[in-house]
């Protein structure tokens, strides 16, 4: 999985982000401007402690379409009948034509990811999934370059379908490891923003066997954050990992109408990436 600051993106991406990862785009709806916040700070943020992370989801928690278990088994199919064209839920939303700046720091190094909803469609599995290109410049350098796969449901949760990666070294692709495809060699898609996201609920994003293991978790609702693109309310937070990589655990906050606008690794990194504009073309 590349690293960079998709909706989806996950700790385990390859050289900066989700988010993921995702991420997670939008017109951009804030409760405030905040023009004198800078890339190089870090956001204010106010809310209650939080649960630590679960590896398995509420019991309590029922859905209309099944959500991917957090543990398995992972054998659930897709049924095109179950999902909407577009993508309009509330913290992920992907407007074609909007792309989301965020600047952040990883390891030392100075890092610039644009994620772009593109206005065309690629169909997996009989569903049409929303394209979203994503790239990510770390010194001034194109270091890694993706398109990323999502489709809705009807009951509003976001589905990962996929993603095209490409890693970059002095302007040639270096790799391509980490692209998956849902339905080819047993890779199944993954929900990536549930539609009625509740605190401990707990689910698979994506599920390739050995490759691409990404979970999340919501972890906590209601909070306040301000990043260089402007102040927040009512924002989301999820926690997300791999089991493919166990000492590694990141953040990413979630604005509504907006998408992703901060993300962090709380364990196992150096990473912060803000949310510094939205365009709209």
């Amino acid at each position: 999985m590349a690293r960079r600051t998709d909706p989806r993106r996950a700790p385990t991406s390859g050289t900066a982000i989700g988010l993921c990862l995702a991420v997670a785009l939008a017109a951009c709806a804030s409760s405030g401007s905040d023009a004198g916040s800078s890339a190089g700070t870090s956001p204010t943020e106010t809310s209650t402690p939080s649960p630590s992370v679960s590896t398995s989801p509420s019991a309590s928690i029922q859905d209309t379409i099944e959500i991917p278990p957090v543990d398995g088994p992972f054998d659930w199919t897709i049924d095109p009948a179950n999902f909407v064209r577009g993508v309009d839920n509330r913290y992920l939303p992907l407007v074609p034509g909007t792309t989301n700046v965020y600047e952040g720091e990883a390891d030392g190094d100075h890092e610039v990811n644009r994620v772009e909803v593109l206005r065309k469609t690629k169909e997996i599995l009989g569903v049409p999934c929303v394209v979203v290109r994503d790239t990510v410049e770390t010194n001034g350098e194109l270091t890694e370059s993706t398109l990323d796969w999502y489709a809705q449901d009807v009951d509003g949760n976001v589905w990962y379908f996929g993603e095209r990666t490409a890693e970059y070294e002095h302007g040639m692709v270096a790799s391509r490891e980490g692209s998956w495809e849902a339905g080819v060699d047993g890779a199944l898609p993954g929900v990536i923003m549930p539609g009625d996201p509740r605190v401990g609920l707990a689910y698979t994003q994506e599920h390739y066997a050995g490759k691409a293991e990404d979970k999340g978790k919501i972890f906590d609702t209601g909070r306040h954050i301000t990043v260089p693109n402007g102040s927040y309310d009512d924002v989301l937070v999820t926690e997300d990992w791999t089991p493919l990589e166990k000492n590694v655990l990141e953040r990413k906050f979630y604005a509504p109408g907006v998408g992703v606008v901060y993300e962090t690794i709380v364990k196992g990194g150096d990473e912060v990436i803000r949310l510094v504009d939205v365009k709209r073309a």
